[in-house]
């Protein structure tokens, strides 16, 4: 199977888990049509503008893993600030926090991943 990237749901979303601004969010794989053969629920690429970002959150029955493609950013890891640029890859596992801002001049974009424990 080949998805054009001009076929896959881009959602637009405000405020993300308490965050700033408004995302886009490009889903690669669909829970609906079980893509992810009940192992995940989302594999995207997130686009943050500067200044936007999504809010602190926990992680129950899931790990999320971040790959940072472009731009900069700042990550709460488990209450920890860092900073990413790209090539960075944040893994937050079950029952751990994490939120990330776009700190930079330009967009942040990343892969996110959440995969089923």
């Amino acid at each position: 199977m080949i998805k054009c990237f001009k076929d896959l749901r881009q959602d637009n979303v405000s405020e993300f888990r308490g965050g700033k601004g408004e995302i886009q969010i490009t889903h690669f794989l669909e829970v609906e049509s079980n893509e992810f053969n009940s192992k995940g629920r989302l594999f995207a690429k997130n686009v943050l503008k500067p200044g936007t970002s999504i809010g602190l959150h926990e992680h129950v029955g899931d790990t999320e893993t971040y790959v940072i493609l472009s731009g900069e950013g700042l990550v709460n890891d488990n209450g920890d600030p860092k900073s990413v640029k790209p090539g960075d890859v944040i893994i937050t596992r079950n029952g751990e926090k994490h939120s990330i801002q776009n700190t930079g001049t330009s967009d942040l974009e990343f892969i996110a991943l959440i995969l089923f424990d």
